[in-house]
């Protein structure tokens, strides 16, 4: 991390326009993770920061919340162009204060992360009323989540996911981005199907700065999937991620997996069968109800 540096806001809260709805908070601005794929690296058009990104933190100071009950009912997304529990949490603790800030609240807790350090938090956690935490998941390969970004190994994400479950909170795996024939979706699910209650996924989405990195990495470390790539990426088929569509639906109908579409129900689910969420969002992709039967 090149530079890192203490900003002073307003509020950390901030009305969201995400499919999620309710308030998106990110008590970091930036991310060390630095993944190559990085939707929210748009975020340098607002900041000013010239420095790459990933190498580039500021760490918010707001003015206390004194009104948690305002936020009674509302979802909270933490985490939505950050994460709130990259390393430096355990230094600066954003998230643990905006936590007890928001501790009495009759609010639905969301925190989307790629780290083991949530697990600190789980005091605070359990004492509201709903709360989710979501792991982002794509790959059980090392090495290419090592290419991919710079957060904890996929061991100890999978290992707090875990935890976390059997300390008696909501649990999600957040398989995104799908990389086409890189990601096993199948694999990933049997693998948290007994510490997940709910299983997202998403298609890489390609566009802005960041596509011409990726393409360029599948072509050298993947050169066999490159046509398969400029084909999707370059010429806009749509055809892997339907066929992928009816292959996961049909998986989750045998396996008894509840299976949704661009939904985000909350609950627990029975051990061993959580709900797959089909959000392939970005591309709009619509299955033909007459090829491909839903498990629902």
């Amino acid at each position: 991390m090149e530079t890192i540096k203490v900003i002073d806001v307003q509020s950390v809260m901030t009305k969201s326009a995400l499919p999620v709805g309710g308030y998106s908070v990110n008590p970091y601005v930036g991310c060390p993770h630095a993944c190559k794929y990085c939707y929210a690296s748009f975020m340098k058009r607002f900041t000013g920061h010239t420095e790459a990104w990933g190498a580039f933190l500021d760490v918010k100071n707001w003015k206390p919340i004194t009104n948690p009950h305002k936020y009674d009912g509302e979802r909270i997304v933490i985490g939505s162009v950050t994460d709130g529990y990259n390393p430096y949490e355990e230094q600066f603790r954003r998230t643990r204060r905006l936590l007890e800030e928001l501790r009495g609240c009759n609010a639905e807790i969301m925190i989307c992360t790629k780290s083991d350090l949530v697990l600190h938090d789980l005091d605070l956690l359990k004492r509201f009323p709903k709360v989710t935490i979501s792991w982002s998941v794509n790959t059980l390969d090392e090495q290419f989540r090592a290419d991919m970004d710079n957060a904890v190994s996929i061991e100890h994400r999978l290992k707090a996911m875990r935890q976390t479950y059997e300390a008696g909170i909501r649990t999600v795996c957040f398989i995104s981005p799908i990389f086409p024939e890189i990601t096993n979706v199948k694999e990933i699910i049997e693998e948290v199907k007994g510490y997940a209650d709910l299983i997202w996924l998403e298609n890489l989405n390609l566009r802005g700065q960041f596509k011409a990195g990726i393409i360029r990495y599948i072509r050298e470390k993947y050169p066999e999937l490159f046509p398969l790539y400029e084909k999707i990426y370059n010429k806009k088929k749509l055809n892997y991620w339907q066929t992928l569509e009816c292959d996961i639906s049909q998986y989750a109908k045998k396996h008894g997996f509840p299976y949704r579409i661009n939904d985000l129900p909350y609950g627990r689910s029975e051990k061993g069968k959580p709900v797959i969420v089909n959000y392939f969002y970005h591309e709009k992709i619509r299955t033909n109800k007459n090829t491909c039967h839903s498990a629902q």
